[in-house]
């Protein structure tokens, strides 16, 4: 059995410390509680407050929650309202589209999939929540790229790698896409990332109008295009989801 890092035990023993009991304590109290040397409390309190999840008021001395551990709550909580608040709408986009959906948010410079609803017929499919998506290519990602202006600079500074030879990786030509994205309300991947596969993603934006994520469906190019164009009914049907869950996050009409 692996072992326990016992810096990390003693790091989140203090964190659920400060949680509790007092809104502020000094090093002697939170050295005495745990048990620890003043010396070693101290360099732990150290680092967690270098990292934010710590902060010490100037004047007492004494220490309390960080700003960070908020964030980071709250950023939970967002991911899985907004999963929960997309469920009825993903099926529904899965069952009108006859495609497989995914529901993306910006993690770790790239896309995370929170959600995917199966394409529905008897087909194999693999369970893809978890996994990551580029930013730069992928439709979910250029939605993210083009409306979270943390995404934009990510993708920007990121290195854009080439999956296929449609994959734009230019600065310049993959600030074009993210204009035409945001004029459109949608994003495009035409055999940007798989060859034989195209995809069509929307903004989800939350009650303070902000995006959260974006949601997309997923298929084989012949089905999704027609003449060489995304099929207009299949766009409408992703941003009529987006829309949906949008509204239920408290975003109201855009």
């Amino acid at each position: 059995m692996a072992r326990n890092i016992q810096s990390l035990e003693r790091a989140a023993a203090m964190l659920r410390l400060l949680a509790g009991g007092e809104r502020r304590l000094g090093l002697s109290d939170i050295a005495s509680s745990l048990g620890l040397a003043k010396g070693t409390a101290h360099g732990i309190l150290r680092t967690l407050q270098q990292e934010g999840f710590v902060e010490q008021d100037d004047a007492s001395g004494r220490y309390q929650l960080g700003a960070e551990l908020l964030r980071l709550g709250t950023t939970y909580l967002d991911v899985h309202e907004l999963r929960a608040r997309a469920l009825v709408w993903t099926d529904d986009l899965a069952r009108s589209s006859g495609e497989s959906v995914h529901l993306g948010v910006l993690h770790q410079h790239g896309v995370l999939i929170v959600h995917h609803v199966f394409r529905p017929d008897d087909s194999r499919q693999v369970l893809e929540i978890g996994a990551m998506q580029p930013l730069h290519c992928t439709a979910l990602g250029k939605v993210l790229s083009a409306y979270d202006p943390v995404a934009h600079s990510e993708a920007l500074e990121a290195e854009r790698k080439a999956f296929t030879d449609r994959t734009v990786c230019g600065a310049a030509e993959f600030e074009q896409i993210l204009d035409l994205t945001r004029a459109r309300g949608y994003a495009a991947d035409v055999e940007e990332t798989w060859e034989g596969v195209a995809s069509i993603a929307a903004p989800v934006h939350d009650r303070r109008r902000m995006p959260v994520g974006a949601v997309g469906i997923t298929g084989a190019v012949e089905r999704l295009c027609r003449d060489g164009e995304l099929r207009p009914e299949l766009i409408a049907a992703v941003r009529d989801c987006a829309r949906a869950v949008s509204r239920d996050l408290g975003a109201g009409r855009f």
